[in-house]
């Protein structure tokens, strides 16, 4: 039976959503057995509030241009289509898991949750479980496997689970992309995109996730400190 991964992440207007922060991007990518298929989740999403200044630096996104965009409750059950059964991998997932889940519940769907949905790998943690004492962010990663993220001046959800799914397949055995200059790619919303960043092949031993890694989803220690971690 194939295996379905989806590389997953988020943007949003603030760090914590029991705050009353809210998702703004969201941008998933599809694998299967290890391999990209172009089947990409990708939407941006009006939030009816203010982003903080703060998380604008980060990611450049402002309120005007979420205004025309749909709100989540709009979303949720395509999401939750493309999301159900599959692998999650997600770098420091809790974040991401925890204003999913939030976001589910305001949409009057509490009763769904990502940890029942789908099973998570935080790539995060399996980061530091191979590389102990070293910086494990994105970027970080990016240059140990010699991951082209060149354009990433910002971060952007789509962008990011894109370079994750790359660095994932080389930290757990190596790079199985076609090595194009340019990738193309379908949306939620039917939108064909492109990418140009080249997929450099890396082969290192394969070094499977154990159950600590999967169960690490679900704890929220140090989410602010972690959240950094991905810039």
């Amino acid at each position: 039976m194939s295996q379905r991964q989806v590389v997953l992440d988020t943007e949003t207007t603030g760090l914590e959503p029991e705050l009353g922060h809210r998702i703004i991007e969201i941008g998933c990518v599809e694998l299967i057995d290890r391999r990209h298929t172009r089947n990409n989740f990708h939407y941006y999403l009006n939030p009816d509030r203010e982003i903080d200044a703060g998380a604008i630096e980060v990611h450049g996104i402002t309120n005007e241009q979420l205004r025309d965009k749909p709100r989540f409750p709009e979303i949720l059950e395509p999401l939750t289509r493309y999301l159900e059964g599959a692998e999650l991998i997600i770098h420091n997932a809790a974040f991401d898991t925890g204003f999913l889940d939030h976001e589910f519940e305001r949409a009057g769907a509490g009763h769904l949750r990502v940890g029942e949905m789908c099973s998570v790998i935080d790539s995060l943690q399996l980061a530091r479980r191979l590389h102990p004492g070293q910086k494990n962010s994105l970027d970080a990663l990016c240059k140990r496997y010699d991951i082209d993220n060149s354009q990433r001046t910002l971060h952007g959800a789509l962008l990011d689970a894109e370079i994750l799914a790359d660095v994932y397949l080389a930290m757990t055995g190596g790079q199985t992309a076609l090595n194009l200059e340019f990738d193309t790619a379908t949306t939620a919303d039917g939108r064909r995109t492109a990418s140009q960043r080249r997929r450099t092949p890396v082969n290192v031993a394969a070094v499977a996730p154990d159950r600590a890694d999967l169960e690490a989803h679900a704890k929220w220690l140090e989410m602010l400190g972690e959240r950094s971690l991905f810039s």
